[in-house]
């Protein structure tokens, strides 16, 4: 048996130890409290970036489609702008045109290149006319058509280079 002495230092001795776990428990217990407020922040805080990723996102994707729309504005104003000063235009034109005498002496003019361009085309090309011709006489219209082509690639040469000449 142990004597008294000795149950109160054992007693004391588990008081202590006691004591210490207690302190110990108590002592993971805050620890563990302020770490699953940390945890609790750290979330909060993820949740706030997302919602500020998610907000600045949604701006962003605005902004693209404001840009986009002023810029198709932009454009539809350039186009209006354009079809209003080549309207302007063509009523000025068409104001000196009446004023010079009625009709534009450029258009005459070309109009009446167009009329000897047609005129000299339709001179050169003449219709063969081959229906009633034989095989031997077919034969001859053609070497005659060679020859006659001939000769206008030959004249095509020559002025190109009478052309090369007077550019130098």
């Amino acid at each position: 048996r142990p004597s008294p002495p000795k149950k109160d230092i054992h007693r004391k001795r588990q008081e202590k130890d006691l004591g210490e776990l207690q302190s110990l428990i108590e002592a993971h217990f805050i620890q563990r409290k302020k770490e699953e407020e940390e945890l609790i922040a750290l979330e909060n805080r993820r949740t706030e970036r997302a919602d500020q990723q998610r907000v600045r996102a949604e701006q962003e994707k605005k902004r693209q489609v404001r840009l986009a729309e002023e810029k198709e504005k932009r454009e539809q104003e350039d186009v209006r702008k354009k079809h209003d000063d080549d309207a302007k235009k063509k009523k000025v034109l068409t104001n000196m045109s009446q004023q010079y005498g009625g009709q534009d002496k450029k258009g005459a003019k070309k109009q009446t290149e167009r009329e000897k361009k047609r005129k000299i085309l339709s001179d050169r090309r003449k219709p063969l006319n081959i229906d009633h011709l034989n095989e031997d006489k077919v034969k001859d219209r053609a070497s005659e058509l060679w020859h006659w082509l001939k000769n206008l690639e030959a004249e095509k040469f020559d002025l190109g280079e009478v052309l090369k000449k007077q550019k130098y």
